[in-house]
């Protein structure tokens, strides 16, 4: 089983590109060191594409390369954040309705080439941090991607790994910038907090008959 992780800075996490097997020092390694000890008896290769300031007309670009020419059994997805935070501070972000457009190519054109891949649809995040000047509009722009995501993982018949709600609720035992040290970016707290979620979606899904 090969497992692709694709998605923007969280995803990538300082992976080293010129190293294919490369992957990065977040959620994504965590998953792998996890499950490659906990399934053990079973062949599992992890990959990480992940870039960061990727939005999701990056990813439809490099699509084909980065996605459907290594033949995942099993693609997650990870971004929405710059999307919204590109909009606001650079003015190249991607509308809601655009974002939406497109994600649903990516979905169509995978589940055609890659049909028997499943498909996991992580939701995009954010806690009010430095990163953020107006953090209420951007978290209230930011919630009509999360309700996009879980609206295309219900109609592609996607797994989908809720973390908005999570992070949120673990706020109340830590500061935001313990999970997220900008408000965008996960601390290594943050990323086992994706990690675990993570991997109870995943375990749900190959385990489903």
């Amino acid at each position: 089983m090969k497992v692709l992780f694709i998605g923007d800075s969280v995803t990538d996490c300082g992976r080293l590109r010129e190293q294919s097997a490369s992957l990065g020092q977040g959620y994504a390694l965590m998953v792998a060191g996890e499950l490659s000890y906990d399934l053990s008896g079973r062949d599992i290769e992890f990959a990480n594409r992940g870039i960061s300031g990727n939005k999701i007309t990056d990813l439809l670009a490099r699509w084909k390369r980065d996605c459907v020419s290594l033949a995942p059994d099993v693609v997650s997805v990870l971004v929405g954040v710059n999307d919204v935070w590109h909009e606001f501070y650079r003015g190249d972000g991607v509308s809601g309705e655009r974002f939406e457009q497109i994600y649903d190519i990516l979905l169509e054109e995978t589940k055609a080439l890659l049909p028997a891949a499943k498909i996991i649809l992580c939701e995009p995040f954010m806690l009010e941090g430095t990163a953020f000047d107006d953090f209420q509009s951007m978290y209230a722009e930011l919630a009509t991607r999360r309700q996009t995501v879980e609206r295309l993982a219900e109609k592609h018949g996607c797994a989908f790994v809720p973390l908005q709600e999570v992070f949120n609720k673990a706020c109340e035992t830590a500061p935001a910038n313990y999970w997220l040290a900008d408000g965008a970016h996960p601390t290594h707290a943050g990323h086992m907090l994706i990690a675990r979620e993570w991997i109870k979606i995943f375990l749900e899904l190959i385990n489903d008959k």
